[in-house]
């Protein structure tokens, strides 16, 4: 899954990249409102955590821009404390969760992937297909009770995959939502995760749709 973290304090802005990085997710960054609004709508994101108080273009009219583009990308507004009026104006501007500073890591990454989860159509934090699962909470993916041990890339694109059963998605698609930007992106290496990520499940398990990409089954 890749985010789009926008934040203008450096301390913190690397301290929730490192908590992202960790937690399995690929990053971009953006320090002020304008590089922002552009990557916003230049790019592929699952997510975008906010910060409201940006400089050359402030958070809220960032995220009112990306609204009145019909850009639906789940955003997590960062708030200041007790400022009861700013969570309500973002929540009215588009934005789908609040955290407010200073806010525990936990709980920001849990609001995370809950807003990830939603937007995919995913209700349990369990994601399931037959006997094969994947706690988005910790990150273990286990195959009939047995742990599946997994590369970093390989989980990433089966989150992916179990984020959308039964649809196709293609290789640019997930090229787009494993890499970050800075990334050197080759979507050839796709297909090596995806044998790597069959040698490991069910045969029949992830699918090639010939021309399109890839499907895994549904429950």
């Amino acid at each position: 899954m890749r985010i789009l973290l926008v934040e203008d304090e450096p301390i913190l802005r690397a301290q929730l990249r490192a908590a992202l990085v960790e937690a399995g997710y690929a990053v971009d960054e953006a320090d002020n409102g304008r590089d922002a609004h552009f990557l916003g709508e230049t790019e592929t994101f699952d997510a975008v955590v906010l910060d409201l108080g940006l400089p050359l273009l402030d958070g809220l009219s960032v995220l009112k821009r990306w609204r009145d583009a019909s850009l639906a990308m789940p955003v997590l507004i960062l708030t200041a404390r007790d400022n009861w009026s700013e969570k309500v104006a973002g929540i009215d501007a588009g934005a789908d969760d609040y955290v407010t500073k200073p806010f525990h890591m936990e709980e920001l990454l849990a609001r995370l992937r809950g807003l990830i989860r939603r937007a995919a159509g995913q209700a349990s934090p369990v994601l399931r297909c037959g006997e094969l699962t994947l706690d988005t909470r910790s990150g273990r993916v286990t195959l009939a009770g047995q742990p599946v041990t997994l590369t970093s890339h390989e989980y990433k694109v089966l989150d992916y995959l179990m984020h959308r059963p039964g649809a196709v998605v293609s290789r640019a698609e997930l090229t787009e939502h494993i890499y970050a930007q800075d990334f050197d992106r080759d979507s050839n290496t796709i297909e090596v995760f995806v044998g790597r990520l069959r040698k490991k499940l069910p045969s029949g398990l992830i699918e090639t749709v010939r021309g399109l990409g890839y499907r895994i089954a549904a429950s």
